[in-house]
């Protein structure tokens, strides 16, 4: 039975007649369920636009897309949000790596590093370099984001049926955790899978749509796969202009798990985390930079502004969900959005230590 006074039932009753209260019963829905929340007015417009596919009809196959979309979305927040202050890394590779080949071997060291310097190892909670990726990082340490398919698709032992093991039934929500999540990316040898998920993440992170974190390509130190790939980029796209230099920056290759991992810690010795704030760019760091420093970041990367200068700004409290943001030092400009690849050689210039001002000075 359908009852008015329930802003929920209301909006059953009224969906297709435009009650002149069903605006009002939104408003009434929202500050019931979220009370003062800041986020309010998003909550407010996701109903809206539920609310408008049902005016619309839309057909069935597109509503259960809608359906099965904001419900694996909500699942993977709630499950997911007691693991947000961990540090975590995505690993790419074949599944079917065999447990005796030299890349499962590789993969295992890899997420023993990672845990070993409290990361979290990401994987598609699959075999092969997944499941040896997870293996040496332990459960702990541990995420699969599985896939459901047709056919019998079980996550790896360490992961399996445990709250480490996430499933989705759609790739492409599946991918935006594997890149949402992660504070760094390792991509191992593997077949179409692992070379879609290379260029997809190359790709997020050019267009700026994705934030720049390190891209590693692990590798064998006799191993050839991904110096194939490499050329291809620099005589066929670099070459003929279809990338530009500086987004090899975006990528490192690795003969090993202790590089890889000396590249990550490296990135976030004092680079912190980026966000967009009023129009500026803002990158935060655990220590300020010098006067010395701050000039020759204007003279060397002003290409990368498409006005103004870069400044120093002190710790600002800006992310009240992330109060131990407020120690963060940052360096503030108008970004131009386009260059990532020179971004990324920024971050790389306020990483030395050369360029910083002294613990005692901070």
């Amino acid at each position: 039975m359908i009852d008015d006074k329930d802003p929920a039932d209301f909006l059953i009753r009224h969906l297709h007649t435009g009650g002149s209260g069903l605006q009002q019963k939104i408003d009434e829905l929202v500050a019931v369920s979220a009370g003062q929340s800041k986020n309010a007015s998003l909550y407010r417009e996701m109903i809206l636009n539920v609310v408008r596919m049902a005016q619309a009809d839309r057909d069935r196959w597109d509503a259960k897309i809608m359906l099965q979309t904001i419900a694996e979305l909500e699942q993977a927040f709630a499950r997911l949000e007691q693991f947000k202050r961990r540090r975590k890394v995505t690993v790419f590779g074949s599944a079917r790596t065999p447990i005796d080949h030299q890349m499962y071997a590789l993969a295992r060291d890899m997420g023993r590093a990672l845990a070993d310097n409290d990361f979290m190892t990401i994987t598609g909670a699959g075999n092969g370099i997944m499941g040896a990726a997870h293996e040496g990082a332990g459960l702990d340490n541990s995420l699969g984001f599985n896939i459901t398919l047709p056919f019998e698709q079980r996550s790896n032992a360490i992961v399996h049926n445990t709250d480490h093991d996430l499933s989705f039934r759609f790739f492409f929500l599946r991918k935006l955790f594997f890149v949402k999540e992660a504070d760094a990316l390792v991509l191992c040898p593997g077949g179409f899978g692992t070379l879609d998920e290379t260029l997809e993440v190359l790709t997020l992170i050019q267009t700026g749509k994705s934030p720049v974190v390190p891209v590693i390509l692990l590798d064998l130190p006799d191993g050839s796969y991904w110096d194939g790939l490499l050329a291809f980029f620099k005589g066929q796209m670099c070459d003929e202009g279809y990338i530009l230099e500086a987004d090899f920056n975006l990528m490192t290759l690795a003969r090993s798990p202790d590089q890889a991992m000396r590249e990550i810690l490296n990135f976030y010795s004092n680079y912190h985390s980026s966000r967009w704030m009023n129009g500026r760019y803002l990158l935060r760091m655990y220590r300020p930079l010098t006067a010395q420093a701050l000039e020759q970041i204007n003279d060397t990367f002003g290409d990368i502004c498409k006005e103004g200068s870069f400044r120093k700004s002190p710790p600002m409290d800006i992310d009240p969900d992330e109060p131990e943001l407020k120690s963060m030092h940052c360096l503030e400009f108008n970004f131009n959005g386009r260059h990532q690849g020179r971004l990324r050689a920024l971050i790389d210039f306020i990483n030395q230590a050369e360029n910083l001002e002294s613990p005692d000075i901070a």
